[in-house]
């Protein structure tokens, strides 16, 4: 189903400090929120 960050953030994280990989976490349950993934249904 994917991690939900952007290719930008995904690019980022090996360098990325820890205050930016907790905002990216704190955003993946409302992104989770509003996408719909082929396998669930409606």
């Amino acid at each position: 189903m994917g991690c939900l960050r952007t290719i930008d953030e995904i690019i980022a994280w090996g360098k990325a400090d820890d205050d930016y990989k907790r905002a990216v976490w704190t955003e993946l349950p409302l992104r989770r929120q509003t996408l719909r993934f082929d396998d669930e249904e409606l």
